[in-house]
């Protein structure tokens, strides 16, 4: 265990990423603050991010943050921070969207944003114009977890029944196409959150089950690689983290308020 929780839901956090410079970086969205954590377990620093959500490294080094995830704070956006600072001060860098929740930041710059309650998938460029067209065709409705792997966009689905993971073209949105479906029906529900690359497949939390799934992307084949988890939210590789290997280590964030290692063998 790195970090122990709190009560379920009130201490829920929804998201993290390494900066690569040996912090662990963790989006606390019921308390409305982004952590920052050594390899030790030890918080480092902490800051105020109005319903924080999707966190991700920019190509830039900077690190970037949805906010505005909880439904309490309709109006969202992003800010960035400085993960260098000693004492980092988000600045906004988009405004005045709503609805959203992951986050995935391509080599260019550009954003791309899921919401779980609307049809297409958010695309803003680095001067934070919308990409309306690129948007358009990325209709996908109910998006949760984004990964960029290469030039492809994974986004996993939460509302919908058969639990898929979709796969879209950054070149050309309007050609995605789904890559499996996770449940045999409405019963078996996983509820899909955040999803990440790891060593050639991608790993996928279901927030119902407490699962990370497996899935190879070429294929469709699909394995359990954990259970037992408590409503786990977002699941990242270990990346410059103490002795953390990242062909084994992956960190896992739960509604519960655990922050969970897990070691693959």
């Amino acid at each position: 265990m790195f970090h122990e929780g709190g009560i379920p839901l009130l201490d829920w956090r929804e998201n993290l990423e390494f900066d690569g410079r040996g912090t662990l970086w963790v989006a606390h969205i019921t308390k409305g603050r982004v952590e920052g954590y050594a390899p030790d377990g030890t918080l480092k620093t902490s800051f105020p991010v109005s319903g924080a959500g999707g966190i991700r490294r920019g190509p830039d080094g900077m690190m970037y943050v949805n906010f505005g995830v909880n439904p309490l704070t309709p109006v969202g956006g992003i800010v960035r921070f400085d993960p260098t600072a000693a004492h980092p001060k988000p600045e906004k860098v988009v405004s005045g969207i709503s609805g959203i929740n992951g986050l995935a930041i391509d080599t260019e710059g550009n954003f791309y944003l899921s919401r779980e309650l609307s049809t297409g998938i958010l695309k803003i460029r680095p001067d934070g114009t919308k990409d309306e067209e690129w948007t358009k065709k990325a209709n996908v409705f109910g998006t949760n977890g984004l990964e960029i792997v290469g030039n492809q966009l994974y986004a996993s689905v939460i509302t919908d029944t058969s639990s898929p993971v979709v796969r879209i073209p950054l070149n050309d949105p309007a050609r995605h196409t789904t890559v499996v479906k996770l449940s045999k029906g409405p019963l078996g529900i996983k509820l899909l959150d955040d999803l990440t690359a790891f060593n050639g497949d991608l790993v996928v939390a279901s927030f119902r089950d407490g699962e990370l799934i497996r899935v190879n992307p070429e294929t469709g084949r699909s394995c359990v690689l954990v259970s037992g988890l408590r409503m786990p939210s977002s699941v990242r590789v270990a990346r410059a983290f103490g002795d953390n290997d990242p062909r084994r280590d992956l960190f896992v964030v739960e509604a519960s308020g655990r922050i969970v290692k897990v070691t693959v063998g």
